[in-house]
């Protein structure tokens, strides 16, 4: 098996229209959910850090476990798994456009840095109001949020510009695409050309079994036969 025919034979059918649209939708809506919950965190964080009582700062961070709990990992997940869907199951590809192949490393791992370490830090400062504490280190809870806005604010960006063409297995790919464009033309102009010669000799052999005077005009032969 070929180089091509392998890529071929791995590549995943394309979604039909109606269900990419629908995911589509999905991976839009829980993407700006998910913009929007990262903006709430950090607003709670920046909340808790700049509080005047220790009562509003607890309250904080109980609502950014809450959010944590219930909304942070399904969110992040779902983003990332649509997002995959439909790199995967649309001509744009996984690997063939720059804007998405980092698109997809980017959403990898804010994902994974909000499932794991965020969370993890949105617990710790829960459990230490509760148990009567206060919290000293914010940075934990300040710098997380901040760095996924601004990367969800630079996949919106790119996503609608865009930019930097094709990765060099895109370029491949485009490539054999205008081969197999091309194969195909050819053959098709070699079809047509001779089911042109076929009917050019079919044309042919009929007029060769007329008579050579037409008209409907016996020959010579018959001529001198009825005078005799």
């Amino acid at each position: 098996m070929t180089r091509a025919s392998a890529a071929r034979a791995s590549a995943l059918p394309h979604l039909p229209r109606p269900a990419r649209r629908a995911v589509l939708i999905t991976h839009v809506t829980v993407s700006v959910s998910w913009l929007g919950l990262s903006l709430s965190l950090l607003l709670l964080a920046v909340t808790g850090a700049t509080a005047d009582t220790p009562e509003v700062a607890a309250s904080a961070y109980r609502a950014m476990k809450l959010f944590g709990d219930w909304l942070l990992v399904p969110l992040a997940l779902t983003t990332l798994a649509t997002g995959l869907v439909l790199a995967l199951g649309t001509p744009w590809g996984l690997a063939h456009h720059r804007w998405v192949y980092t698109k997809f490393w980017l959403t990898l791992i804010a994902a994974t840095a909000s499932t794991f370490a965020f969370r993890a830090g949105i617990n710790e400062a829960a459990a230490e109001v509760d148990a009567g504490g206060t919290v000293t280190d914010t940075s934990g809870l300040l710098f997380p949020p901040s760095v996924s806005l601004a990367l969800y604010l630079f996949m919106t960006v790119i996503s609608y510009l865009k930019p930097w063409g094709l990765t060099r297995r895109g370029q491949h790919a485009r490539d054999q695409r205008a081969r197999a464009r091309t194969v195909a033309r050819g053959t098709e102009r070699a079809e047509r050309a001779v089911g042109a010669e076929g009917a050019t000799h079919d044309g042919g052999g009929a007029r060769s079994r007329r008579s050579p005077i037409g008209n409907g005009k016996p020959l010579a032969g018959a001529t001198h036969r009825q005078t005799g």
